[in-house]
């Protein structure tokens, strides 16, 4: 019963691949069989040299063709429509059809690789049998993923690594043993999920995690200018020094540190080369001196550059 089913699928899907070749005719003036094969020959990209009898069947749905012999017919035909159809569009259109003329309803959707080129569909506003799949096998609409897993956070392994994986767990355990893990998962019950932590990541207040990307970035920033700008440092502190609008408190700790003898022998060290050996106190002081303001952040997803922006206390010189 299933090889009938099938078999009769397949049919119904010859005959949605024979009216869309005759609709595609008519739109086309219904050019003669000799016509449209004349046409082909005269292509430098045709690819089956169809005689006028491979177009009379094809057209007519006496046998299934090959698709090299759809593939001609289609651009010759999408040509002569007023106003030309697009080649790329309408091939990528009659391909689905004839695959699932071939194979049955698999053949009618895209391939993975497919999806990564050309999207969706479904641009005329048209719901196409990829965008149907594609939210049914979304796991958003079937369940409320953990929030934790939605944080930002490093991934751990790359995304071809992930897919081996799935892929040896449903050859190992079982296709619905493996969505239903899978979902699991999602839902939030996922190895480190401690504290609600995605995957042993800690769910860091956005603010101090903003204020450490900023400075990061700022650290990165200030050894970049301090490479390519010898006399950098003592020129900031003397921009900061005769800046009035400093915050006091900012000013009055700033002054706390500078009594610290040992802390600012490292800071009057400092270069990119000796980075690494001085401490973090001394790394805020000369931030402090060379940045007068950083942010507030962008949005997440933005280049450090542009979600961290800097204001230096001594313009960056332009590179002419």
């Amino acid at each position: 019963m299933a090889g009938t089913r099938d078999e009769s699928q397949m049919a119904g899907h010859h005959q949605e691949l024979v009216d869309a070749l005759q609709e595609l005719r008519r739109a086309a003036g219904w050019p003669s069989f000799r016509t449209v094969s004349s046409l082909i020959r005269e292509r430098e990209d045709g690819r089956s040299g169809a005689s006028h009898e491979t177009v009379r069947s094809t057209l007519n749905g006496r046998q299934m063709p090959r698709w090299e012999t759809v593939h001609d017919i289609v651009l010759v035909l999408a040509g002569l429509c007023t106003p030309p159809r697009d080649e790329e569009t309408e091939t990528g259109r009659f391909l689905l059809l004839w695959r699932a003329a071939g194979e049955g309803e698999k053949g009618a959707l895209k391939s993975f690789q497919e999806l990564a080129n050309s999207g969706w569909g479904g641009e005329d506003g048209t719901w196409t049998p990829e965008m149907v799949m594609g939210i049914l096998v979304n796991p958003f609409s079937a369940i409320e993923i953990a929030p934790a897993l939605a944080a930002p956070h490093e991934p751990a392994i790359s995304e071809d690594m992930w897919v081996q994986a799935m892929a040896r767990f449903v050859e190992e355990q079982g296709a619905e043993h493996a969505l239903r893990v899978l979902l699991h998962t999602l839902k939030g019950d996922y190895i480190g999920a401690a504290e609600g932590a995605p995957y042993g990541y800690r769910d860091m207040d956005r603010e101090a995690m903003d204020a450490r990307g900023a400075f990061l970035h700022g650290c990165r920033e200030v050894r970049r200018r301090l490479g390519k700008e010898p006399n950098l440092l003592a020129e900031s502190i003397r921009a900061m020094r005769a800046d009035d609008t400093m915050d006091r408190h900012d000013r009055a700790e700033m002054l706390e540190n500078e009594s610290d003898l040992s802390l600012m022998r490292e800071v009057m060290i400092v270069s990119p080369e000796t980075w690494d050996e001085v401490s973090e106190d001394a790394h805020h002081m000369v931030f402090g001196y060379l940045i007068k303001q950083i942010g507030p952040p962008g949005p997440l997803g933005l280049p450090d550059a542009e979600r961290f922006p800097i204001v230096w206390r001594i313009p960056e010189p332009v590179e002419g």
